[in-house]
């Protein structure tokens, strides 16, 4: 127990990337090192003595490459208890040698499923012999130093150049921690590779990890699992909250609906938007989407489809906001940008994201497919006997990406590829639509002409009503109730146009 002196080393790795300090460390402290393939090779270009397993074992490396290190010889060197009579009278008995130290990382076999690399090829990076070694030495962490991953190697040559081959309990416990972690992710990501969503269980596991300032409020921790640094390249500005997390995100999944689209911009408070058009110049996009309601895009998030300029740089440093998204910013442009000295600023990278959807809900977790559908022109399904101007057609489908990403029950009013009010997060639709036009009113919007989207059916006809002596012209909605016909038919007496997307989008 306590500190114990590292005599003999195992050494089996993938990648030998930053081993050979390491490796020097052990050396110049006297430790015995044994060890297989490629990595005896590496060892031996540094000009440093090495033993071959396969000298310990009696066996070569067999089944082409497969068993290498599946020995008693070997595993019962990691797994003695140094403190157990019997133990070492077996090992004595055996002639095996006891193993203080593992290095080891595994195959990559999640690089590999993202190669899109054939079947056997994954199976192939399924490792045995690694991640048998790396739960053996972390059973016995009283006795071993386990080094699983290439993640530890710097904290463990500071160990070895401080106080040469000696480590505490504290420390082998802390790597013995961290080896269970390797495992049960690499184990967790061949299961799903095996499983394609076919067994109902929650099996994820997500390595990178960034503690947040706190969570929603000050008295709540905060923790990011995921690699940001994959997602955006972060140019200037404060660190992100957990609060502006879940702003991104909504602001990311929203501009995602217009990627290949002419330039839009979003701005985006609480998780929905509050300004988003499109227009022929980013700068128009921007200055429409805040004309949509100039008082909420204040400490707002705000993003965009395509590069942002100097003139569109100029207008949003008037703006106090917390975060600027884009593909690209114009070098100038970004040094104006910079101006604020908190405002995060990020260019977002081209990635997938993931395809499901989890939330923690009373003891357990809920999980879905994303919301992938997008309703287009092409599939809306007229049902009134006024039909929808070419231009309706337009704001409809533009709407209709709004109202997919607000919050539930929500109706979303739109003009000339303009949001121009939304009715978020109500208990009524009704209370909704009666929001959005106050709202659109009080800046002074002109309703006649514009189109609204519902992201669920109307059981009624008075928000068709209510919307219609607005002066709203058409309406989108999924469709689905018993009661249709009643808003068909207040539609074709007042000379409204509507269409069915037999897509309902709640959000809640």
């Amino acid at each position: 127990m306590g500190v114990k002196k590292i005599k003999s080393a195992l050494i089996s790795v993938f990648n030998k990337d930053g081993l050979d300090e390491i490796v020097k460390n052990l050396d110049k402290n006297g430790v015995t090192i044994y060890s297989t393939g490629g990595t005896q090779a590496f060892i031996e270009g540094l000009g440093i003595n090495v033993e071959r397993v396969e000298d310990l074992t009696s066996y070569p490396s067999i089944l082409g490459g497969r068993v290498k290190t599946l020995h008693p010889k070997v595993f019962g060197g990691i797994l003695n208890r140094r403190g157990l009579e019997k133990d070492q009278e077996q090992i004595a008995e055996f002639e095996i040698p006891e193993l203080d130290l593992v290095i080891v990382d595994l195959y990559p076999f999640e690089d590999t499923v993202a190669s899109g690399a054939a079947h056997q090829d994954i199976i192939e990076k399924i490792d045995i012999g690694g991640i048998s070694l790396i739960r053996a030495a972390a059973k016995n962490y009283e006795d071993v130093v386990i080094i699983p991953s290439m993640d530890n190697y710097e904290e463990f040559n500071a160990i070895l150049e401080a106080r040469g081959a000696e480590t505490s309990l504290e420390e082998r416990k802390s790597f013995a921690r961290d080896a269970f972690q390797v495992s049960s992710h690499y184990d967790t990501h061949i299961f799903n590779y095996f499983n394609q969503g076919e067994k109902e269980v929650f099996k994820q596991s997500i390595n990178q990890a960034q503690v947040l300032r706190y969570g929603e409020n000050p008295h709540q921790k905060g923790i990011f699992h995921g690699d940001m640094d994959a997602m955006f390249d972060k140019l200037h500005g404060k660190e992100l909250s957990y609060n502006n997390l879940l702003d991104v995100d909504a602001a990311v999944n929203l501009m995602g609906e217009f990627k290949n689209d002419a330039p839009t911009f979003a701005i985006l408070k609480h998780n929905n938007a509050c300004g988003v058009a499109t227009r022929a110049t980013i700068l128009e996009a921007y200055n429409d989407a805040l004309a949509g309601d100039p008082v909420s895009a204040f400490g707002g998030i705000l993003i965009s489809n395509t590069t942002i300029d100097v003139p569109t740089a100029e207008e949003i440093h008037k703006l106090f906001c917390e975060v600027v998204i884009a593909p690209g910013y114009d070098a100038e442009a970004l040094e104006i940008l910079k101006g604020k000295k908190n405002r995060v600023i990020l260019v977002q990278k081209d990635i997938e994201l993931p395809k499901r959807q989890f939330r923690t809900i009373l003891n357990g977790v809920l999980e879905q497919d994303k919301d992938f559908i997008t309703d287009e022109i092409k599939n809306f399904e007229p049902r009134t006997e006024a039909k929808c101007s070419e231009q309706e057609l337009k704001d409809l489908e533009f709407a209709n990406k709004l109202v997919k990403h607000t919050k539930s029950n929500t109706i979303i009013l739109a003009k000339n590829g303009q949001l121009l009010a939304s009715g978020t997060g109500q208990t009524s639709r009704v209370d909704a639509l009666r929001q959005a036009i106050h709202k659109a009113q009080s800046f002074d919007f002109d309703l006649k002409g514009a189109v609204m989207a519902s992201d669920a059916f109307f059981p009624f006809p008075d928000c068709v009503e209510i919307a219609d002596k607005a002066g709203i012209t058409a309406v989108i909605q999924p469709g689905g109730s018993i009661k249709d016909q009643l808003s068909i038919d207040y539609c074709n007496e007042n000379n409204v146009a509507m269409v069915f997307t037999g897509n309902r989008h709640f959000k809640h």
